[in-house]
């Protein structure tokens, strides 16, 4: 079996969430479980850093392993979903796992594989496990996929969890308010291991703090060291030192701010508090961030994708990812700003609509995402309910505002991971 008959049996054989939605979402933990029992439990042998929330989860996982390869450790990085091959979901250093890897994998377990019918997510979720566990890596970052407490994920037992946001997303899955969604996401927190929560909401702070004295790791005494929560919005130190001394960060989007905060915390426990005490040196960090894409492979975060016209792109994909986005399309100084636009179905795109810029210098040009979860262009326009234009093939759409923006114009295409994966494969060739 080589890569692409293996690829072709995952997706036809158990098609991902990315492409088909709910149909995919298989929560709880019991099959994962089997199979990584048949593997031997890789996830037993791991050194783990587990990381969940609504957004920014997966920039905060890159920051972190950027980090840790900087201060000398072999890195394991899985995160989801893909942006143009699956290998970029398993990384080791950087690195995507090797096309015969996931042939292999997929050649050797065919069997079990058929008999037991793991989702897309709980397959790849397995072979990273064993992927890393057999490559002998110092400590996995690993992203949950969706939600925390059910996610195939969470079987790990790790140094340290992250929750970096809680958002209104998936909500047919995790809940219709944030305190529901949260108390999925906290699912991930355990028995005596330290976690970090990045941003704090009044409807969230009791959810977490509830689950924290479940997990024995909200103190009751005064000692910093009684107490194995931090929420890294209200660490003052930081928060005051932030502006002045903060690593400088490869990426910027204005809303990595908070990834990177989240991120810092999350090292300074792990060299301090965490009860495998790692060796992070200030300048470790320093150069991680300020090499995170290079150093993790990290790609589409308000990435400059060609100059002249300035071409953007941004992973960004729900109301709560787009405000920060919105509000950095409104800062570009250029005279006309080209979007190219799509987003699926089961994001709240009313909100997203209302959220991006409407002025004229605004180009608006609706696409349909390679995805059958996609909003169609058509229906996108109806709903932006002003002046643009439809135009289904996405490659069509980008080749229309370039061929229309001028040198001193700026293209932005996002609004879904299957655009920015296209615009990337794109401006490759």
């Amino acid at each position: 079996m080589n890569y692409n008959e293996a690829v072709t049996y995952l997706y036809s054989s158990r098609p991902p969430f990315h492409m088909v939605g709910g149909s995919a979402y298989k929560p709880g933990l019991e099959t994962t479980l089997r199979l990584l029992a048949h593997l031997g439990n890789p996830h037993e042998r791991l050194r783990a850093v587990h990381v969940a929330g609504t957004n920014g989860k997966g920039s905060t996982s890159h920051l972190i392993a950027a980090a840790l390869q900087s201060a000398g450790y072999k890195v394991g990085l899985y995160t989801s979903p893909h942006l143009v091959s699956l290998t970029e979901r398993i990384r080791i250093n950087g690195r995507p796992i090797a096309e015969e890897e996931v042939a292999r994998f997929v050649e050797e377990n065919r069997s079990f594989l058929d008999e037991l019918q793991p989702s897309f997510f709980e397959t790849l979720t397995a072979m990273a496990f064993a992927y890393f566990a057999a490559q002998e890596v110092d400590i996995a970052v690993i992203e949950v996929g969706l939600g925390g407490r059910l996610d195939s994920t969470n079987v790990l037992t790790p140094l340290l969890s992250v929750i970096t946001n809680i958002g209104m997303d998936h909500t047919e899955y995790l809940g219709n308010t944030l305190a529901k969604i949260a108390r999925e996401k906290a699912g991930i927190m355990k028995q005596g291991v330290p976690c970090i929560i990045g941003e704090t909401h009044p409807q969230t702070m009791n959810v977490f703090l509830t689950r924290a004295r479940e997990c024995d790791i909200l103190g009751e005494g005064p000692e910093t060291t009684d107490c194995r929560i931090w929420f890294a919005d209200q660490c003052g130190y930081l928060r005051s030192r932030r502006l002045r001394e903060a690593p400088e960060c490869e990426l910027k989007g204005i809303y990595q701010e908070h990834n990177i905060q989240t991120a810092y915390v999350a090292l300074q426990v792990l060299r301090n508090y965490s009860d495998h005490k790692l060796q992070i040196t200030n300048e470790a960090i320093a150069s991680g961030f300020a090499h995170v894409c290079s150093l993790t492979g990290l790609r589409g975060r308000w990435e400059t994708l060609h100059r002249k016209p300035l071409v953007l792109c941004d992973t960004g994909h729900n109301s709560h990812g787009i405000q920060y986005v919105a509000r950095q399309l409104k800062e570009l100084p250029h005279r006309n700003i080209w979007i190219v636009f799509g987003m699926v179905n089961d994001k709240d795109t009313d909100v997203v609509m209302r959220l991006l810029p409407g002025e004229e210098r605004y180009r608006y040009i609706f696409t349909t995402p390679r995805t059958n979860r996609a909003r169609s262009a058509e229906e996108m326009l109806a709903i932006w309910g002003k002046e643009g234009m439809a135009i289904d093939d996405p490659k069509e759409a980008m080749e229309y505002a370039l061929s229309h923006a001028s040198e001193d114009d700026a293209v932005f295409i996002g609004g879904s991971n299957y655009l920015v994966g296209d615009a990337i494969s794109y401006f490759a060739h």
